[in-house]
């Protein structure tokens, strides 16, 4: 296992660029993606969990971390906790006035996250893309958009594991003639294409393109549009889950393990 997490890396490029705004949003989009392991006053009841709570000059906060490790390392003794997404937490503690102790003490990314920062978080994670319908004429390879969008949808795309086959960037042509951007997902499983389009709306937001716009379609493997998109448009590789093959081997057929006599 690698000393440095997503966290990590994250926190210091933000911390070695204090004025970009990019490398800013970008921690705060790895701290809402990542799993976070959440310091408990006490085990958790069902549904119910109540944190550990820290009262500093700073004010409240509680205290997480992104491997079970680190968390083991801080309080050093066995301790109960429960494991969540940054996204969730943050939407948790949103308007209570509780800020978040990430790491503290045993990663570089230790810091102390103020109450006002995840609220913005929760708010933010909260805006959904809205669903319109228009007829698109053509498909074109895209062109013009920023590195950094480019980055934030590959590295948001490789936590939608199994959600879809693929993905495609493509510049449009409406039958009006306008123009623009999409990104066609193509094989989403059922009801994945609400998350899906959630997750590219948030690399758009969160890669601080300030005045961008980007469409999201979604395509059969086997439809027609889908080989225009292929063609021409930028892809993207969704992870896939591990299939696991059972290999059945009869008794006997194996010359090196003779069968066991009872």
């Amino acid at each position: 296992m690698s000393d440095t997490t997503a966290l990590d890396a994250a926190q210091a490029g933000m911390e070695a660029n204090p004025q970009d705004d990019v490398a800013r949003l970008r921690f705060f989009e790895r701290l809402a993606d990542s799993e976070l392991f959440l310091l408990l006053a006490e085990e958790a009841q069902g549904e119910n969990i109540t944190p550990e709570l820290f009262d500093v000059a700073d004010g409240r906060f509680v205290l997480a971390f992104d491997r079970e490790d680190r968390l083991a390392r801080f309080a050093e003794r066995p301790v109960p906790y429960v494991a969540l997404s940054g996204r969730v937490l943050s939407a948790m503690l949103a308007g209570q006035g509780i800020g978040l102790g990430l790491n503290l003490e045993v990663a570089p990314s230790s810091m102390l996250i103020p109450s006002e920062a995840l609220a913005w978080l929760a708010t933010t994670l909260q805006h959904a893309p809205e669903e319109v319908q228009q007829r698109l004429a053509e498909f074109l390879p895209p062109v013009g958009l920023p590195d950094d969008l480019l980055k934030a949808l590959d590295t948001k795309l490789a936590t939608a594991v199994g959600l879809a086959e693929a993905a495609f960037l493509v510049g449009t042509k409406t039958e009006k003639g306008g123009s623009g951007h999409m990104l066609g997902f193509v094989g989403a499983v059922d009801g994945a294409q609400s998350a899906l389009a959630k997750a590219a709306s948030e690399a758009l937001t969160f890669s601080g393109i300030e005045a961008g716009a980007m469409d999201v379609g979604f395509f059969g493997p086997h439809d027609p549009a889908t080989a225009a998109l292929a063609r021409v448009g930028l892809k993207f590789d969704l992870p896939q889950p591990a299939k696991h093959v059972v290999e059945r081997v009869t008794p006997g057929s194996d010359p090196d393990k003779p069968p066991i006599l009872k």
